[in-house]
């Protein structure tokens, strides 16, 4: 297995990318070709000073900044892309952080786009609860149409919402999945019956009816977990890596051979064997290209605001390489870099998958990529 790959570091540090504009507090990234010219772009959020998100567009010499939300509008991470109204064009959804109780979708203007005049935004949900980290569009009734889940820390639960034939009428309808405290989301067909299932807090989701989605805990110790699944051992089954977004704790793969419903058929691998700090990123893709889906995890260095040194100044970021049997190879790719989100795309077009970062509040505002060049040369 061959994991000595090349990377070349850009930042807006440098004046390789524009610096983003807006606050020192970063939200979310998302990548998604917006525009639908075959190029992948990215938005990015912060809180606490307009613009509230932007869109970074390249062109042949580099970056273009367009606005998508003028106000100051707090958003909080874990949004989502998706083609909410079905017109072929990637719109964006995401939720308000502990400053407010809504949740938001933005139309994409496509094909007409002015990067002064802003997205149009409307509500899916109007009020109540604060804190909506984390959500989620998948088919998980197996009716073919999709839904929405999201978190509301505030409320403590886990709320499933319908996509409506017209996404515009305002507020949609939604209920209450789950109560309990949580975060995290991701989906994938844990029981093999053909249907995904929600992956949430540690847990994953079986629908039972309209109303009822029933719960199996994979490890009751991850409660907060940023989580992923992917059948990296080739045996059929998925298997789930989860690590602690927001504390201290491990990074573990799980795997299951028997019944996924009793907690005790997980059985987990740790991947560091110590502690990952604050391990708010955690993204699959294969970066060097053999078949293999691989992991990549990265640690915050700053999560106090008003702080003058970052809490974790020595944060990492490590890719394991997966050799698709359940067996890993770690590489380190940055030490002393703070990482509160990052998303991987092939930036350049080359079939490299790069990796786009941005940190919370350390160092902030700036946006960095990590470009892919493949393997080192032998020699």
């Amino acid at each position: 297995m061959n994991t000595k790959l090349r990377w070349l570091h850009l930042s807006s540090r440098n004046g390789d990318l524009p610096c983003p504009p807006g606050s020192a507090q970063q939200t979310m990234l998302l990548p998604g070709d917006f525009d639908r010219d075959g190029r992948t772009d990215f938005m990015l959020s912060c809180r606490g000073k307009a613009p509230g998100i932007v869109w970074y567009r390249p062109f042949s010499g580099g970056w273009t900044i367009s606005i998508v939300e003028q106000e100051n509008l707090p958003t909080e991470a874990g949004g989502i892309v998706y083609d909410i109204d079905r017109d072929g064009y990637p719109d964006i959804v995401a939720g308000n952080d502990w400053q407010g109780g809504k949740v938001y979708w933005w139309k994409n203007p496509g094909p007409s786009f002015d990067p002064y005049i802003p997205w149009k935004r409307f509500e899916i949900k109007s009020g109540g609860g604060h804190m909506h980290h984390d959500l989620i569009v998948d088919d998980f009734d197996g009716d073919g149409k999709p839904e929405l889940v999201f978190w509301c820390q505030n409320d403590e639960k886990l709320y499933h919402a319908p996509i409506p034939d017209d996404p515009t009428n305002q507020p949609w309808q939604y209920r209450a999945i789950w109560e309990g405290k949580g975060e995290g989301l991701a989906t994938g067909d844990i029981d093999g019956d053909g249907v995904n299932e929600i992956l949430a807090g540690g847990k994953w989701f079986k629908r039972m009816s309209d109303d009822i989605f029933q719960p199996y805990v994979i490890d009751p110790e991850q409660t907060h977990p940023r989580i992923a699944a992917w059948d990296f051992n080739g045996d059929g089954r998925l298997e789930v890596v989860m690590v602690p977004g927001d504390t201290t704790g491990r990074l573990r793969y799980y795997e299951c051979h028997t019944n996924p419903e009793i907690t005790e058929n997980w059985r987990y691998i740790d991947l560091l064997g110590h502690d990952v700090i604050h391990g708010h990123t955690l993204q699959l893709a294969d970066f060097n290209r053999d078949g293999n889906m691989d992991i990549l995890c990265a640690e915050m260095a700053q999560w106090t605001e008003e702080a003058f040194v970052p809490d974790n100044p020595k944060a990492k970021m490590w890719i394991f390489f997966s050799d698709g049997a359940g067996g890993f190879v770690k590489e380190e790719i940055a030490r002393g870099f703070g990482v509160h989100e990052a998303r991987i795309i092939d930036v350049d077009g080359d079939g490299w998958q790069d990796i786009i970062v941005k940190p919370y509040c350390w160092d902030a505002p700036r946006i960095d990529i990590w470009m892919n060049k493949g393997f080192m040369e032998k020699g």
